[in-house]
C-alpha cells in the first residue's frame, strides 16, 4: 500500500487479517518497489499467496453490496405478513432499556457499542412485533464483529457483532432443521478508529480479546539485529545516477541511503525509481542522485492522525517520531521488531544507524517490511 493511503484503509485491511507493507508513494507503478511490484514479489515468496488484482480482474465489476432494507420493526412487520409464525428476536445491549420483560434491563449503564439500544423507548419501535429479547455486552459484540471481518470477510459494525452474539445464544436451543436469519445492520465504515483499531481496543479495556494483535508477543524480544541484515553502501547526493545504479546492481540492493558532502544522511534512492525515470527520459544517467532521491528534509514530522513517521532532523539522523511526545528514537540494531512493525504501518523502509553516534550517525542497514515477513516465515510465526 502506498504511503499516502489513509489510516482508514490500513485499519480495514488489518481487520481482515492482513500484514501491511508500505511502499513509496513516488514509486512508478511498474517499478519493483511500487505497491504492484512488491505485491508480485511477495506472491512469489509467500506460500499459497494470490493477487486478487482489482486492476485486471474481469470479475471486479460484478461485485456489489446490498443492504438489509429496514429496522427490526419494518422487517418484522413485513415478514409476519407473509409468514405469521416467524419468531422475531430482538438484541439489546446491557445498559439499554428496550428489552422486554423489564427484568432483563436490571443493569442501567453506559456501553461502547453504537447504533443499538436506548435509554428511552422510541415511538418508531413496536415492541409487540418482537417475540423475544436477548441482552448482549460490549466484549462479545466487538469480538464477534471483528471475527465477522477477519474470518468471513464481512465488513460489519459493532451492532452487527451484537446481533450475531444474540443469534448464537438463541441458536443453542434450536435443531439442525431450524433456519436462522441474522440481520447485520451496520458496516465497518463508521468505526475505523473505534473497535476496528487494536489501539482503541486496548485503550478501552478489550486487550484480552483474542482478535487484538500483540506485535510484541509475535516478535517476542527480537530486535533488528536478529534480522541479520546485510551491510549497506551509500552514495553522495552529488554523484551521478549511474554510480548509484552500479552499486545497487553489483550488491543486489533495491535501495541506497544518500549522504551529503559532509557525510550526513539526507535521503534514500531506489533502483526501480531510477530506471523508470531514466526510461521515460525524465532524468539522465549523468543526472545527480538528488534529482531522484526521496529527500528526508521534505518528509512531514507526523501523519495527519498523529502516528509515527521517520524524518531527518537538522543533523540528518534517521528518527522515529513519537505520538504525544516531542521525542525521537534513533533506529538502531537494538530497536525491537515490535516497534519497527508499528513504524512500517506508515512507511516503506527505515534506515538503521549506529547507536550513540550523535549528530554524525552512520547508516549501516536499510530494512523493509519484507525483511520482517521473511523473519516470521523463517521463525515459523504466523503473519
Amino acid at each position: 500500500m502506498p504511503e499516502k493511503m489513509s489510516q482508514e484503509k490500513v485499519l480495514v485491511l488489518k481487520a481482515l487479517g492482513a500484514e501491511i507493507v508500505r511502499t513509496p508513494t513516488e514509486a512508478a507503478w511498474d517499478s519493483p518497489e511500487s505497491h504492484i511490484g512488491v505485491a508480485k514479489k511477495l506472491e512469489k515468496e509467500i506460500p499459497n499467496a494470490v493477487i486478487l488484482d482489482q486492476y485486471g480482474n474481469i470479475n471486479n465489476p460484478l461485485a456489489h453490496e446490498v443492504g438489509t432494507g429496514g429496522t427490526i420493526t419494518g422487517i418484522a412487520r413485513a415478514l409476519k405478513k407473509r409468514k405469521p409464525d416467524v419468531h422475531v428476536v430482538g438484541v439489546d445491549p446491557v445498559g439499554s432499556i428496550l428489552a422486554q420483560p423489564d427484568s432483563l434491563n436490571s443493569s442501567i449503564k453506559s456501553y461502547k457499542v453504537e447504533g443499538i439500544g436506548y435509554d428511552f423507548i422510541p415511538d418508531a419501535l413496536d415492541r409487540t412485533l418482537v417475540d423475544e429479547w436477548i441482552k448482549t455486552d460490549d466484549p462479545e459484540a466487538f469480538h464477534l464483529a471483528r471475527k465477522l471481518i477477519s474470518e468471513e470477510g464481512i465488513l460489519s459494525g459493532g451492532s452487527s457483532g451484537s446481533a450475531l452474539a444474540g443469534a448464537l445464544q438463541y441458536a443453542k436451543n434450536l435443531s439442525e432443521k431450524d433456519v436462522v436469519v441474522v440481520i447485520l445492520p451496520d458496516s465497518i465504515r463508521s468505526y475505523l478508529t473505534k473497535f476496528v483499531s487494536d489501539d482503541w481496543m486496548r485503550e478501552n479495556g478489550f486487550q484480552r480479546d483474542p482478535t487484538v494483535v500483540d506485535s510484541g508477543k509475535k516478535f517476542k524480544d527480537a530486535t533488528i539485529a536478529d534480522l541479520n541484515l546485510n551491510p549497506v553502501d551509500t552514495v553522495l547526493e552529488s554523484e551521478p545516477l549511474q554510480k548509484a545504479i552500479e552499486i545497487m546492481k553489483n550488491h543486489g540492493y533495491d535501495q541506497l541511503p544518500v549522504l551529503d558532502h559532509e557525510g550526513l544522511l539526507v535521503g534514500l534512492v531506489t533502483l526501480g525509481n531510477i530506471l523508470s525515470r531514466v526510461a521515460r527520459k525524465r532524468v539522465k544517467h549523468s543526472s545527480p542522485v538528488k534529482d531522484v532521491m526521496l529527500d528526508f528534509a521534505h518528509l512531514e514530522e507526523t501523519s495527519p492522525d498523529g502516528h509515527s513517521h521517520q524524518r531527518m532532523n537538522g543533523h540528518g539522523q534517521g528518527k522515529l517520531v513519537r505520538r504525544k511526545h516531542d521525542h525521537y528514537d534513533v533506529i538502531t540494531v537494538d530497536t525491537p521488531l515490535s516497534t519497527l512493525t508499528d513504524f512500517f504501518e506508515f512507511n516503506s523502509s527505515a534506515v538503521v544507524t549506529e547507536a550513540g553516534a550523535g549528530r554524525h550517525a552512520k547508516p549501516i542497514h536499510v530494512v523493509t517490511k519484507v525483511d520482517l515477513l521473511a523473519y516470521l516465515v523463517k521463525s515459523g510465526e504466523e503473519f
